[in-house]
């Protein structure tokens, strides 16, 4: 819900600019240099953030495949994407033309939004929560620059705001991760089109009926409860909210029983899971 939120505020972004620009178009006066670069700023961070989120939201929804896409030289896609993009920019500042500037504004709006798409699709599904925090961001900077364009400061210290804070919160969940914002959102940099092999799995598993896993539960000293991104897309925080004050009530009546929540941290940005502790007998 979040992500398809943060799409319509990257539309927002998007539209406001290039309607404005329209507006003095049609006014016949001109912009100052900071109205038109925060304009083509709006246009371009709106355009990936909408069509960004609308994948992010589409994976975390099951709608599409969780697996990141792996398009032979992907990497020189979104180089050239991203060029295209400084182009049209430069020709939208530098244009004595209006008609043409809009144009280019169009052309920035579509190629961004091809880019944001495929920079999303690219990164797995388990990602998403980072990515999310990290378009939460992008809303922000694209907030932001709309307040500088409309000039409402007001506008301007609430993007600025989101903007930081999902910056730094981004920051935060990769370094839980122990992992680099770039490699989150270049993930998979480097390797071929064609796609790296699978894992080999090593080691043996046991399976365990429901009964017997009831039983263990019951009869355990210490729980340990390890919500992950497979969690979160089921949306099972609820049952594991239910099932952790089970074993609380049956730790009070017997006292031993002690219930441990490690969260995972993207897991946890998805559906802020509260770790909880409850003391009793070992496992």
């Amino acid at each position: 819900m979040v992500a398809a939120y943060h799409s319509l505020v990257g539309l927002a972004a998007a539209v406001t600019s290039i309607a404005n620009i329209m507006m003095f178009a049609e006014s016949g006066h001109e912009m100052d240099g900071v109205h038109m670069v925060t304009a083509f700023l709006g246009d371009i961070i709106g355009a990936i953030t909408l069509t960004g989120s609308a994948v992010a939201f589409g994976k975390l929804q099951g709608i599409l495949d969780s697996k990141p896409l792996n398009l032979p030289g992907k990497n020189l896609l979104n180089l050239s994407m991203a060029a295209a993009v400084v182009t049209c920019g430069g020709l939208f500042l530098t244009t004595p033309d209006p008609s043409f500037g809009i144009a280019m504004l169009w052309a920035t709006a579509a190629i961004g939004g091809v880019l944001g798409a495929h920079l999303t699709a690219s990164i797995g599904g388990a990602d998403m929560p980072v990515v999310i925090t990290l378009l939460n961001s992008y809303s922000g900077y694209a907030l932001c620059a709309e307040g500088f364009m409309l000039n409402n400061d007001l506008i301007t210290t609430v993007g600025a705001l989101i903007g930081s804070s999902g910056a730094i919160l981004s920051y935060i969940m990769c370094k839980a991760m122990n992992r680099s914002l770039l490699n989150v959102i270049f993930g998979g940099y480097g390797t071929s089109g064609a796609g790296s092999s699978a894992a080999v799995v090593t080691g043996t598993h046991q399976e365990i009926s429901l009964g017997e896993a009831a039983e263990s539960l019951a009869t355990a000293g210490r729980v340990l409860i390890v919500p992950g991104y497979g969690l979160a897309v089921a949306n099972a925080q609820h049952s594991i909210a239910e099932l952790t004050k089970m074993l609380k009530k049956k730790g009070v009546e017997v006292g031993s029983v002690l219930v441990y929540c490690s969260v995972h941290y993207a897991a946890w940005s998805g559906f802020q899971l509260q770790s909880c502790r409850l003391w009793g007998g070992g496992v």
